[in-house]
């Protein structure tokens, strides 16, 4: 393990917080705090393991904040929780035996997709409106893939979830977020473990910057909630564009 000099840990923490924030509101994080984490030396491997273990502090603790805010119930989610672990834990054992790089090829161009799907619709996710789907019939199949997904790949996980509960669901953006929250947190407690098993995590780090984590997705959570679904949107939109645009930075400088 690659030992951090006492100033990063200052760093890490003031990074996590910032992440944890914009990610409870609109999903995202993973685009600030996993490049950090690899400025500071950590091997690929470690610094994904040690992203999940920060990220699972601020899914958590958002999942959990919309909860008592009455946004989400758990029980109600219960058979997409089972389904989107079962999907997670196939994607982490999957991604060590199999080539990512289509996959990585193909993500930045759908959330361009959802980016110009929710510029086109201007008003969608303000309002509730009829699923399109049965609830259970969507909670198995988007829970197996979507989990699947973040597992193997990750980035953008939130901005699918999202964007598929409004359209599907009827959600408005303010629950269609809390329930995204939920569904992070499972994945990411499910990859999590798996990093663990291998000895792939940074505790110091990844306990560190999970704290800025907890008090981020705190306040990011209570500003959703007191600011509503119209404040939710725009904040979607940036971040869907920048992980985006990250993504597609990365594949056309390699």
């Amino acid at each position: 393990m690659i030992e951090l000099h006492a100033w990063t840990y200052l760093l890490v923490f003031g990074v996590g917080l910032f992440a944890g924030l914009v990610d409870s509101i609109a999903g995202g994080g993973g685009i600030i705090t996993l490049p950090v984490l690899l400025t500071l030396g950590l091997p690929p491997a470690v610094a994904l393991g040690t992203n999940k273990l920060q990220a699972s502090f601020g899914s958590v603790s958002a999942a959990w904040h919309y909860r008592g805010a009455g946004l989400v119930k758990f029980r109600s989610c219960g058979l997409c929780i089972v389904c989107t672990l079962v999907g997670a834990a196939i994607g982490a054992l999957c991604v060590q035996r199999l080539d990512s790089s289509f996959l990585q090829k193909l993500i930045p161009w759908l959330l361009a997709g959802v980016v110009m799907y929710v510029i086109a619709r201007p008003k969608v996710g303000d309002e509730e409106h009829p699923p399109r789907m049965s609830q259970h019939a969507f909670f198995v199949v988007g829970g197996l893939l979507l989990g699947f997904y973040d597992g193997f790949l990750g980035p953008g996980t939130g901005s699918f979830w999202t964007m598929l509960l409004i359209a599907v669901l009827g959600m408005n953006f303010l629950r269609a977020t809390a329930t995204t929250k939920v569904m992070n947190a499972t994945s990411n407690v499910t990859s999590l473990a798996l990093f663990l098993a291998n000895g792939s995590v940074n505790f110091g780090a990844g306990f560190v910057m999970g704290a800025g984590q907890l008090i981020g997705a705190r306040l990011g959570s209570r500003l959703a909630v007191t600011r509503g679904a119209r404040f939710v949107r725009p904040i979607f939109l940036l971040m869907a564009i920048a992980v985006s645009a990250r993504l597609l930075y990365v594949q056309l400088t390699r």
